[in-house]
């Protein structure tokens, strides 16, 4: 297939364009800094110069190219702006959506996250609803989310990747990345909010075999969703940190995501199916 990539030099992007190349198709990674064409190209892909907040251009990229799927991996994390990050799941995901729409593209598979669901006393499957009442500041990211996965669901054939929170090199939990240095000093208690951890290269995985899944909203998490007074201690190991401290309660929503229809359902496998394992290899 030819498959235009939008986000195509971020962690999951990097790892997906060889991996598609290698699949045998043919891939054509977008971005927005000219810097990093020859990146791209030297994946075995072709580059190409747009940038997601600008409408038409985004309309003539989609255009130039014809794909047969577009894959959003579309985000602005690097720099922990999180209103950036709602405002490309918003106006970047419209915008190529709108664009795909426009040259006939019909399937699309997008990037969204597995922490957006109402509050709950279990690991959430795909059926409990998004928190559309969460209160600021989670409700600038959940909106985010909503505008994201109501645009995609506009597309005749999409399959939404509710990714759990990224760890692996480049990423917030990789040995030089914003969290690790939190917890070093200290700075990250440990609580009683329970994640979902995904490394990227499982997230990349995802991306590939999602060229074959059914439609619709599937969570892409480890086998193990935790509270941070189980998972923190352990990173904080991996990392050569101090113990983290203690603080009682819970942030709102956060009770974790179920992988059992990836698993059962899909025949999805990660490669790290715990962090119990996966901290200490990916920070070697």
């Amino acid at each position: 297939m030819k498959i235009f990539v939008a986000g195509s030099t971020g962690v999951i992007g990097q790892r997906l364009l060889p991996r598609l190349v290698q699949a045998g198709h043919e891939v054509i990674g977008m971005t927005h800094n000219p810097q990093r064409k020859g990146l791209i190209e030297s994946w075995g892909a072709k580059g190409i110069i747009a940038d997601a907040f600008d409408r038409e251009g985004m309309i003539a990229a989609i255009g130039e190219v014809r794909p047969d799927v577009v894959i959003h991996q579309l985000t602005s994390l690097s720099q922990w702006n999180l209103e950036d990050n709602a405002r490309i799941r918003m106006e970047g995901t419209r915008h190529l959506v709108e664009a795909a729409q426009i040259h006939g593209v019909t399937r699309i598979i997008a990037q969204s996250i597995a922490w957006a669901y109402e509050p709950g006393d279990h690991p959430a499957t795909e059926d409990v609803p998004l928190d559309v009442q969460a209160p600021a500041p989670r409700k600038s990211t959940i909106d985010g989310i909503v505008s994201l996965e109501h645009a995609v669901a506009q597309m005749p054939n999409h399959v939404i990747l509710r990714y759990g929170m990224f760890y692996g090199p480049g990423t917030w939990y990789d040995a030089n990345g914003v969290m690790a240095e939190k917890v070093r000093t200290r700075a990250l208690p440990a609580t009683d909010s329970v994640m979902s951890f995904l490394h990227i290269e499982d997230a990349a995985n995802a991306a590939l075999q999602a060229l074959d899944w059914p439609m619709g909203p599937v969570n892409i998490v480890d086998d193990e969703p935790a509270t941070g007074t189980v998972w923190l201690p352990v990173y904080a190991e991996a990392l050569h940190a101090p113990a983290p401290a203690y603080q009682a309660g819970s942030k709102r929503g956060d009770c974790g995501a179920s992988n059992a229809k990836a698993r059962k359902e899909y025949g999805w496998q990660p490669l790290h199916p715990t962090w119990r394992t996966g901290f200490a290899q990916s920070l070697r």
